[in-house]
Parts: structure tokens; C-alpha cells; sequence
């Protein structure tokens, strides 16, 4: 896993996704693994039931508030962004034997705070230990999932964007990862920044706007950051993005992006939180003023053109934007890990293949005999 980069937000992640929706194959859903966006999607009776689910950030841990409520904010924006509605949030809290059982209440009411200021109801959900009596320790895991419904013909899909659209983003102060940074850098007085709702403000505003209608697509930066959205989205449309540096950095927070800057983090490589849109270039502007009513900065980022992959124009010079193996290295740990890729990667690769293709072919024995 570490080797890899599963789970660290970069090429080593993308590429075991890839695996993983090869073994899943064929879903007969709407929107499935294989589209590289942020939910599910599948139809009934002509309404896109839309289903996603996150997982803590492992390092807030000790910190089960705050992972409570990031948690839950990240599965809202998840279903926001394929342009539905949540209606519903479940969880699941993995407690080790030694833990202090008030880390789960503690949890609850960060889960229970976004969704009772977003009046989504918290309805169900599993409580366990981890490993049983046997594991030793106070670590605690777990997730959150959401359900939202929308429209089939108006979800907001990353392959839906075509050449001469714009990129939009909104403000980003960061969630669990900014939190976690600013944490383990000790500079606790930037968690507060990272303490609101305002990409899922945004996000319901402009679903209850007739200008929504004209959104090709929408995301949030989180993932490999920029970086890796903008590498996703060309992927799965063909397209090429340029994204511009300068207009990029100053819809970062001011206070996170001076800490990033303070500890050499790359910005663009790292979970911003924002709202990122592709739409027609004239609905760009309203759409911002929509945005602005709310109390939420926001504004053009870049363009799509033809062509493949994605660019960073910083100082008037293209520049190359493809995701790093792990996302920018946001703790003392990370920094000494590292982000550039390991020499027996293609290696690891080729033993991932055969990995998948057996799980395939037990999947096939084992659905066959079911059958």
C-alpha cells in the first residue's frame, strides 16, 4: 500500500482505482467507478439515486471532531457536485479496545454539526471494535457515506466538458488535510479557517439557480489537488486543461496558503476544498456573482482546449501539471517519504496486473457457481 501510493492521492493511486473498477466491471450503472467521478450514480424510475462514501482522515485520529465533521462535509460535496441533492448520511466508527469510547460521541457531533447546518438527517450507522479484544491501542477508523437524488439529464459529469469551456473555482480553506497540516506543523489557529460549510453553501445555491442548468461539469479540488482534478477531467473528456497559476493562488485562503508557503507545500498538489466548475465561458461571470451573494469568493481559473492532458501557466510559460506519484507532502513524515515516484514502480505495476486479473477470474468461478 505504502509503496504504492494507494490511498496518497497521486499516480499510484489513480492507477490502483483503475484496477479496481476493472475488477468491479461491467455495473449497468448510470455513473460507476470507471468514470472517475466523485459518486455513483444509478436510475430509478428516471431519478439519479446517487451514492458515495469517505473515509477519515486517518491522522485526525486523535482529533474526532474535527475528522467527524470533515468526513461529512467530503461526502456532501461529493453528492453536490454531481449535481443532486443529499438526503441522507450514514456512518461507520472503528474503535480500537483500549480507545475512550467518548472519541465516538466526540465524532458524532462533528458528523451530526455539518449535517444538522446543512439539514441533511444522520440516520444510521455501524459502531465496532477493531480486531476485537486482541488489538491494542486507542487509533480509530472509519467513514461516512451520503445519499442524494437529481436529475439524471442535468448531472454535472467530468466527461460532459467540451473545448472552450472555462474553469471556475471557489475559495478554498481546506478540510481534513489542511487541518491535518496545520496540526502537525503546530500551528493550531489555522484549524479555524477550515471550520465552515461554504462549498456545499455554494454548491445549493447554484442547484437551486436556473444557472446550474448551464454547468457542464463540477468536482472538488481534493484528490491530488489541482494537479490531479485536472488530470482526471482531461482523461475521462478528451480535452486538454490550462489552468492559470496566478489566478489559482489567490482563491486559496490567505492564511492557509501563507502556511503552505511557509513550509514549502505545494499548493496546487494538495486538498483545497474548493468548488471547481467547467462551463460556457459567458454564464462564468453570473455564475461568480451567485457565488458572491452567498459570501463566497470565486472566479475563472482556466480554459479547455483540444487536445490531451493538462498544462499550469505560471509567468506566461506552460508549464507541465501532471499529478506527482503521492500528493504534496503535508507533514514532517510525508516530507521525508517523498512525492517522486519509486524506481520499480513499472515493476509494482506489472504485479498489480496479474493481482487483478486473478481476482477477475475468482470473481467469474465464484459468480458462475452462484449462478
Amino acid at each position: 500500500m505504502g509503496e504504492l501510493g494507494v490511498g496518497s492521492r497521486g499516480m499510484g493511486d489513480f492507477f490502483f482505482h483503475e484496477k479496481i473498477a476493472e475488477v468491479i466491471g461491467e455495473t449497468g450503472a448510470v455513473v460507476d467507478s470507471r468514470q472517475l467521478d466523485d459518486s455513483g450514480v444509478v436510475n430509478i424510475d428516471g431519478m439519479g439515486l446517487v451514492v458515495t462514501v469517505d473515509g477519515i482522515h486517518s491522522r485526525l485520529s486523535d482529533f474526532p471532531f474535527l475528522a467527524g465533521f470533515h468526513v461529512t462535509r467530503a461526502a456532501l460535496r461529493d453528492i453536490y457536485v454531481m449535481g443532486a441533492v443529499p438526503v441522507a448520511v450514514i456512518s461507520d466508527i472503528h474503535l480500537a479496545d483500549d480507545g475512550d469510547v467518548s472519541k465516538i460521541l466526540e465524532h458524532v457531533a462533528g458528523i451530526s454539526a455539518v449535517c444538522e447546518v446543512m439539514d441533511v438527517p444522520y440516520v444510521s450507522g455501524s459502531t465496532l471494535r477493531i480486531g476485537g479484544d486482541m488489538v491494542i491501542g486507542d487509533r480509530m477508523t472509519g467513514g461516512v457515506g451520503a445519499v442524494g437524488i437529481g436529475e439524471i439529464s442535468k448531472m454535472k459529469l467530468r466527461k460532459n466538458v467540451v473545448v472552450g469551456d472555462v474553469i471556475v473555482m471557489t475559495e478554498g480553506a481546506g478540510g481534513g488535510t489542511i487541518c491535518t497540516t496545520a496540526l502537525y506543523n503546530n500551528m493550531p489557529e489555522i484549524v479555524e479557517e477550515t471550520i465552515n460549510v461554504d462549498f456545499l453553501r455554494a454548491a445549493h445555491t447554484l442547484l437551486q439557480s436556473k444557472l446550474s442548468q448551464h454547468v457542464h461539469s463540477m468536482t472538488d479540488v481534493t484528490n491530488g489537488g489541482l494537479r490531479g482534478d485536472a488530470e482526471e477531467i482531461s482523461k475521462v473528456s478528451g480535452t486538454k486543461l490550462v489552468v492559470f497559476e496566478e489566478e489559482a493562488r489567490k482563491l486559496v485562503n490567505k492564511k492557509v496558503i501563507d502556511m503552505l508557503d511557509k513550509l514549502n507545500i505545494d499548493y496546487l498538489g494538495v486538498s483545497l476544498d474548493s468548488l471547481l466548475l467547467v462551463l460556457p465561458e459567458k454564464y462564468a461571470l453570473s455564475v461568480i456573482e451567485l457565488f458572491d451573494d452567498v459570501g463566497v469568493r470565486a472566479g475563472v481559473v482556466g480554459r479547455v482546449e483540444e487536445g490531451r492532458g493538462a498544462v499550469l501557466v505560471e509567468n506566461g510559460e506552460e508549464k507541465d501539471f501532471t499529478p506527482r506519484f503521492r500528493e504534496s507532502a503535508y507533514t514532517p513524515i510525508k516530507k521525508v517519504v517523498g512525492e517522486l515516484t519509486p524506481p520499480d514502480f513499472d515493476y509494482m505495476k506489472e504485479k498489480v496486473e496479474i493481482a487483478t486479473k486473478k481476482a477477475i477470474e475468482k470473481k467469474k468461478r465464484v459468480v458462475s457457481k452462484l449462478k
